[in-house]
Formats: structure tokens, C-alpha cells, sequence
């Protein structure tokens, strides 16, 4: 085995909630199945929630747990991380392969057991699924982990962990001093950030609460006798997404999922670029999770379309639902090949 082997390559990435809960870590270390050294980007946490919207240099290995020590400024509290994941699923997903766009030679499949390396690529079309490409962290307030497993466009939660708090006085010291001099921060400064950076309501429950999950999928319908869904790509609340595609897009199979945070749907009524059309949906977490309780064990989300296209309405098992908006564009072939997800990588 070469620890530099292509095939175990991947990377990770570090991401917070919003730029005010930044995390800084210190010592780091990525268990691997292989004993392959591996670890996180230097530097502290970004972007979204699960989504740091940074690269770095790939690691290599099978990710197997994570030994993570961290200083969260915004609660002047260092914190410890030391988990191991289920191996038996980690085995699973590894040998797992998303399809990024249509399989142009079969019928695409929700996921093919491909291997480790296999990735999506425009000069080669036969290659539409994507393997295991990136680890993911999430740290929110008081020690919540959560992490996450992405397969190109497609990302899914490994699991929730909790940090612990250090309260051993020689290892914060030890701690302490190691992160001031990563980050080159003297001690007038740190003691300044102590209370600027402050947020006294710090809580992770905003982000365990999208971690709920109700039994529902997508329908897109329309009017027009010539429709047909060619896609839906789904980003949620809790920082995962999915990729639907044909030909179980145009019925999804009903499952545990998160809310909604943004729905793209892709459709064609006819050949021409005036006839292919996409749908971005945007949902308010409290307003759809409310409509979610009510709606039962097993819920339609329905997405109406208009025959001419011009209108998309959302419902609930045929109860109308509140967006926060709907945009209608055009697109062309070139979008539906994955020109269209780098935003989203």
C-alpha cells in the first residue's frame, strides 16, 4: 500500500455556523484504517454549515474517527474531540458512488458500489458518479460536532458528536500556549478577543433542530402533457444534500429527511432551450417545520407546475405551502452535466 495512493485520497474541510462562531484548532489528527497520517487544514473554521468553501491539500487513508483539540474564542473554552466512527459504515460508503449527472450508457442508479477513486468528469462520459472526495466538519457552540461524508455533489451526515470541555489546568495551558503561538496572537491581544468575540447565548440548539427528520419526498407535476422532471438537487438544513435524477425523480422514494433549505428542480416540456426550465425554491426552517408536524407520518411535498411554465406552487399533502421565494430560469444541456453544482462543491 502507498500512503500516496490516488485512490485514498481526499479532503477535509472545517466549517461553523457563521464567521462569529469560528473555531481555532490545535492539535489534530484524522484516525485512519491504514495508520496513514492525516489531519485537518490549517487554520480556523469557515463558510456555511457544512460547507467551509475551502479546499487543501488532500489526505489519505480511510477515515476511521478523529482526535481534535480546539479553542472556540467566541466561549473561551477549549475543547476536546476524540471519537471513533462506526467501521462497518465508514466500509459501506467507501465502496459507494453518487451519480453526479445521468448515466448516458444505463440507467442511473441512487448510488453504485464502484470503489474508492472514481469520479465524475466531463471528458469522460461514461463517469457520472462520484466516490467518497471529502470530510467534512461542522463545529457549532458548546462542543456540538457534526460531520459529514461528501460524494462530489452529493454530501450526508456521518453522525452528531460532542466535545468535551478540557478543565485540567496543565493540559489548557498546555493548550493555551500552543494555540497562541499558531495563530501569533500575544496575551494583551487574546485577553481583548476574550470579550469581543464573546456571545453570552451561545447554544447549539438552532443546529441539532435541523437535524430533524420527517418521512417525506418531493413530487413535481405539471399541467403540460409534454412535461417530464429531469432533475432535483436538494440542499438541507441540516448541511446535507441529494441529488435525484432519472428515473426515480419522478417519484422519489418516501424517506427520513431533513427540511428543505433550498430545492432546484430541472424540467423540459419540448426540445427547445425555451421549453427546458429550472425551478430555485428557497424554504424558512421554522415556517416549513411548523407545516412538516402537522402534516403526518408520510408527506407529499408536491410542486405544481403551470402548463406554460410561468408558475410553480408548493403544497403539503395538497395543502399549500409558504416559500420564502421561487426564481424560474432557462438552462441549457451544458447545466444539466454538473456546470451548474460548482457552487455547490
Amino acid at each position: 500500500m502507498k500512503e500516496n495512493d490516488p485512490k485514498l485520497a481526499f479532503e477535509v474541510e472545517i466549517s461553523s455556523p457563521a464567521t462569529k462562531y469560528r473555531v481555532e484548532p490545535i492539535f489534530d489528527k484524522i484516525k485512519t484504517l491504514e495508520g496513514i497520517p492525516a489531519g485537518l487544514p490549517y487554520g480556523g473554521s469557515s463558510g456555511t454549515w457544512g460547507n467551509s468553501g475551502k479546499g487543501w491539500t488532500e489526505q489519505y487513508g480511510t477515515p476511521i474517527g478523529a482526535d481534535i483539540t480546539y479553542y472556540a474564542g467566541y466561549e473561551d473554552t477549549f475543547y476536546r474531540l476524540n471519537v471513533d466512527f462506526p467501521i462497518d459504515k465508514i466500509k459501506d460508503y467507501m465502496e459507494r458512488a453518487y451519480p453526479r449527472w445521468d448515466d448516458q450508457y444505463e440507467e442511473t442508479k441512487e448510488y453504485k458500489k464502484l470503489g474508492r477513486g472514481y469520479k465524475a468528469g466531463n471528458s469522460e462520459p461514461k463517469k457520472s458518479y462520484d466516490s467518497f472526495s471529502t470530510l467534512v466538519f461542522g463545529f457549532a457552540p458548546r462542543g456540538m460536532v457534526v460531520i459529514w461524508l461528501r460524494f462530489g455533489t452529493t454530501q450526508i451526515e456521518l453522525g452528531r458528536y460532542q466535545a468535551k470541555t478540557l478543565t485540567n489546568p496543565a493540559e489548557i495551558a498546555k493548550a493555551k500556549e500552543m494555540h497562541m503561538k499558531m495563530y501569533r496572537i500575544d496575551p494583551e491581544r487574546y485577553e481583548e478577543e476574550k470579550t469581543i468575540l464573546h456571545i453570552s447565548d451561545a447554544s447549539p440548539l438552532q443546529w441539532d433542530n435541523y437535524r430533524i427528520r420527517y418521512n417525506w419526498h418531493p413530487l413535481v407535476t405539471s399541467e403540460n402533457s409534454h412535461f417530464e422532471v429531469m432533475e432535483i438537487m436538494n440542499k438541507y438544513y441540516n448541511g446535507e444534500q441529494e441529488n435525484m435524477l432519472r428515473p426515480w425523480v419522478s417519484n422519489p422514494p418516501i424517506r427520513e429527511r431533513a427540511i428543505p433549505q433550498e430545492l432546484y428542480v430541472f424540467w423540459q416540456t419540448g426540445k427547445e432551450d425555451s421549453e427546458r426550465l429550472q425551478a430555485n425554491i428557497f424554504f424558512n426552517w421554522e415556517e416549513v417545520n411548523e407545516a412538516f408536524k402537522k402534516a403526518g407520518n408520510t408527506i407529499d411535498m408536491q410542486i405544481k407546475i403551470s402548463q406554460d411554465n410561468k408558475e410553480v406552487r408548493v403544497f403539503l399533502n395538497n395543502q399549500p405551502l409558504k416559500t420564502d421565494s421561487i426564481r424560474i430560469f432557462g438552462w441549457t444541456n451544458s447545466m444539466l452535466k454538473g456546470n451548474w453544482f460548482k457552487d455547490l462543491k
